[in-house]
């Protein structure tokens, strides 16, 4: 395939992050949207993008942009595209999308002519049909229809790069990994000294933070694409990148502490991080986050405690927060504190000034992360934290 735009898309309040792993890769930014960034380039390139990218969801090629008021329309410029140099005629195509327009109140009859006129056209070129259905591990056709727009692309990612591959015991309410590598990315973590997060749940913050240490893609932990399933996909140019990235995995010389005080939670941890190569990095332990061992050096520690969703928790996790306050004074001074939360008011127990603050999204939990300087010594602390 030629060159082309290319829409990497990523969570709400991301795209900061998303654009300095764009531009580090050496991809021009030719626009910027709350949830995605575009770029140009070959198909080629969208291997390179879904194999390093931390925070990227997917990585969607365009096929073709068109005005369409109509299904009429939409049928006639899809079934315009050469389908049949891009989907094989024996393989299995489904059609995911995001359809916001008047002529249309089901996204799923959009899904359907959009299909139709994909393996409608297949048929009439090469008289065979390919198999389609819901399942997003082969060819994947993404639509965006709003008001009169249409763009129809090729998702080279499939399924969402959030899913690496390592996640197999997930523990309640895990961060998705994309979430926690862009939260890594927000703190002052240089990468070389003391990574420690207590409240560690099935252990994704503790395993992005090994991945980035050592410069591991994450891309490699994955062995299915959707650019694998198109008729370009060049199998030795992927080898290739693969074998590149492999030779530039590192050393990492600090200590990644992860602990929880559920013994399920640190089995979840050892298991997801000896599946993402990262075991021998990962120390995990059975252990209250007021016992967590920091280990000289400094560094950052960080901790997601839990919210207060129901009726009645939030009064229980008032000393919670301000324990975490207590335990950043008094074990973890010459660190950087981090706490990731949904619930400001619970933040304000914490007792400490927040000096920076960074606003996210977890699914759909409003979610800012906290950074604390903690000194040692004799430094005051300021039991104000600023809302925002």
């Amino acid at each position: 395939m030629s060159k082309s735009r290319i829409l990497v898309t990523c969570p709400k309040r991301m795209t900061v992050f998303l654009k300095q792993e764009m531009l580090a890769l050496g991809f021009p930014i030719i626009g910027e949207a709350f949830a995605g960034i575009t770029t140009e380039g070959t198909l080629a390139d969208t291997m390179r993008l879904n194999l390093h990218l931390r925070t990227a969801h997917r990585v969607l090629y365009l096929l073709k942009d068109f005005r369409a008021a109509t299904p009429a329309d939409l049928y006639y410029h899809t079934s315009r595209i050469p389908w049949e140099t891009i989907v094989p005629d024996n393989g299995y195509v489904s059609v995911v999308s995001a359809v916001e327009t008047p002529s249309i109140n089901n996204t799923q009859f959009a899904n359907v002519k959009c299909k139709d006129a994909i393996v409608d056209r297949i048929r009439t070129k090469t008289n065979k049909r390919p198999d389609s259905g819901s399942e997003t591990n082969r060819t994947v056709v993404f639509l965006y229809w709003k008001a009169n727009d249409c763009c129809v692309y090729i998702d080279t990612s499939g399924e969402s790069l959030s899913k690496r591959g390592y996640r197999k015991l997930p523990h309640a309410a895990p961060m998705r990994e994309t979430l926690a590598a862009a939260v890594i990315m927000a703190t002052r973590w240089d990468r070389e000294s003391n990574f420690v997060n207590p409240m560690c749940g099935s252990g994704t913050l503790a395993i992005e933070a090994a991945l980035i240490a050592t410069n591991s893609a994450p891309g490699l932990l994955r062995d299915n694409f959707g650019f694998m399933h198109v008729r370009d996909y060049d199998e030795s140019v992927w080898e290739s990148m693969l074998t590149s990235a492999k030779s530039a995995v590192s050393q990492f010389k600090g200590r990644i502490i992860a602990t929880d005080h559920d013994a399920k939670a640190i089995f979840s941890v050892m298991e997801n991080a000896k599946l993402a190569g990262v075991g021998d990095l990962v120390e995990s332990s059975l252990a209250d986050f007021r016992d967590t061992p920091i280990p000289e050096g400094g560094g950052v520690v960080i901790l997601n405690p839990e919210y207060g969703d129901r009726l009645g928790e939030e009064e229980e996790l008032e000393q919670v927060y301000k324990e975490i306050g207590d335990f950043f004074k008094q074990k973890c001074s010459g660190y950087t504190g981090y706490i990731f939360t949904g619930n400001m008011d619970l933040a304000k127990k914490v007792g400490l000034r927040a000096k920076r603050k960074f606003e996210f999204y977890n699914a759909d939990i409003d979610c800012r992360l906290l950074e604390y300087e903690l000194y040692s010594g004799t430094k005051k602390y300021d039991s104000h934290v600023s809302e925002k």
